[in-house]
């Protein structure tokens, strides 16, 4: 892991000369990590965990094609935070739990981080849409995981990549969707990703909700272990708590700040 130093409290006049350490961004409010006069914005800090995890073979370039796509994806949704960004470092933290091959890991990192892009061919009258979708418009919003495959497909080098993303939304107990997958039948990375995505929207904010906290996500995934989740990428889940805890306790500005500066 990046070398860290602890947190320390706010103070009323911090929110007028915080920056990042790393990229110079003017950080108005949380997400920030803090040790004493220095601060981490959430997206560098991700980057220092990925860069961790992916140091071998890493093409940085590419990497901020890759989360520049996904930010205009965001920015399309009207998310405010680093979604994408965020369930990716995620899922490589446990997805080091059963391989360290770098070449692997980039690939369920593109998969995890990409894992929406098939939303760009959605409509914006159904993606976009305030109320509840009907049974049609449900039926359109569903192919989104087949159409980012056929993106991703497209390129042989991210055909792993491409899997996760046609797989993200299948449920352990086949209730999920495009193809019903059950059990094992779902490939690995996308049960690992599932918990993930669970842990970052229930801890994330909603028009309609605060974000709860990361001991509610914790026992919510928990209970859905061998419903919604694979037990066993659960019982990764509560293995990497410690980490997977600071990751989510950055969007309230309680992490450290890593010391390592992302390129």
């Amino acid at each position: 892991m990046p070398r860290t130093m602890r947190i320390a409290s706010d103070t009323p006049n911090d929110a007028n000369r915080r920056a990042c350490r790393h990229c110079g961004t003017a950080i108005s409010g949380a997400p920030f990590a803090r040790e004493g006069g220095e601060y981490c914005c959430e997206c560098c800090f991700l980057s220092a965990h990925r860069q961790h995890a992916l140091a071998e073979g890493a093409n940085e370039e590419q990497f901020a094609v890759g989360e520049a796509l996904v930010a205009a994806l965001d920015a399309r949704e009207h998310e405010t935070g680093l979604h994408s960004k965020r369930v990716a470092c995620h899922t490589l933290v446990l997805a080091r739990h059963f391989s360290t091959d770098p070449r692997q890991l980039q690939q369920v990192y593109w998969g995890a981080l990409l894992h929406d892009i098939g939303k760009i061919g959605i409509p914006d009258s159904i993606l976009l849409k305030e109320g509840s979708l009907n049974a049609a418009e449900w039926r359109i919003m569903r192919t989104h995981p087949e159409i980012g495959h056929r993106i991703l497909a497209a390129a042989p080098f991210m055909a792993m990549a491409a899997d996760l993303v046609l797989n993200h939304e299948e449920r352990f107990d086949g209730t999920g969707y495009p193809r019903g997958l059950a059990g094992r039948a779902i490939p690995l990375w996308a049960r690992l990703f599932a918990v993930v995505d669970t842990l970052d929207a229930i801890t994330s904010d909603r028009p309609y909700r605060k974000g709860l906290s990361f001991d509610a996500a914790r026992a919510e995934i928990a209970r859905q272990s061998s419903i919604q989740f694979d037990p066993e990428a659960v019982k990764v889940f509560v293995a990497e708590e410690a980490a997977l805890r600071e990751m989510v306790e950055l969007k309230c500005g309680a992490a450290a700040v890593p010391h390592a500066a992302p390129a």
